[in-house]
């Protein structure tokens, strides 16, 4: 039974504009998630890019992956991520056992995370894994116009605060029948806590692309 990895990457990105083609450091961003995952060949059996872009296409298949053709209904605003996945898994053997999910709009992945967060799958016998990340942040609500703490209480310490987590989209691991079921995430899921700078990219718009490169620039240094 196969480990697969699917990057699912569409055309027609409103907010930044071919942002998954946009050069990156002499590179299109889609290759930083096809060469981690081509990095990691012990742990992943082959890897597909989910696309309706004829550019995306010629790209993925450029940098080593293969390439499932996305019929354009699936590719649109409105359509999640599950039902990339569930196409992909219509069109290609049924052999395969386990799902890695990479998104193309976090190219910056530590080396150690996938094979770490793998074990951690296969070892505790879960049927998904996500990557989070904990915020300290002093979060509330506004409420009739006054600011109401959530997870504290006004004049405590930050450090003295119960962390709030939240999804960073770095890596997703998920057993097929999850996915036929309709979802990502198992009820059996462990969330894979992070602790590192790359988890707070993921690129939207030309603000969050600028700051990957910053970010980039500076581990690369």
């Amino acid at each position: 039974m196969k480990t697969i990895a699917i990057i699912p990457a569409r055309g027609g990105s409103k907010r930044l504009p071919n942002k998954n083609i946009l050069d990156f450091d002499g590179k299109p961003l889609l290759a930083y998630s096809i060469e981690f995952a081509l990095e990691h060949n012990s742990l992943i059996d082959a890897v597909y890019v989910s696309t309706d872009d004829h550019s995306i296409k010629e790209i993925a298949l450029a940098y080593g992956a293969e390439v499932i053709d996305r019929p354009s209904f699936l590719s649109t605003d409105d359509q999640p991520t599950i039902t990339a996945l569930q196409h992909a898994l219509k069109v290609l053997p049924n052999s395969i056992a386990n799902i890695i999910l990479l998104q193309p709009t976090n190219p910056l992945r530590p080396k150690n995370l996938l094979p770490e967060a793998f074990q951690k799958y296969d070892e505790g016998n879960y049927d998904s894994l996500m990557t989070v990340t904990a915020n300290h942040q002093k979060l509330g609500k506004i409420i009739n116009g006054n600011f109401i703490p959530f997870n504290y209480t006004f004049g405590q310490r930050s450090q003295d605060m119960e962390p709030l987590y939240y999804e960073n989209g770095l890596l997703y691991i998920m057993k097929t029948d999850i996915v036929h079921k309709g979802g990502i995430l198992a009820e059996n899921n462990c969330s894979f806590i992070m602790d590192h700078p790359f988890a707070n990219i993921d690129i939207d718009t030309k603000e969050d692309f600028e700051f990957a490169e910053y970010l980039l620039n500076k581990y690369k240094k």
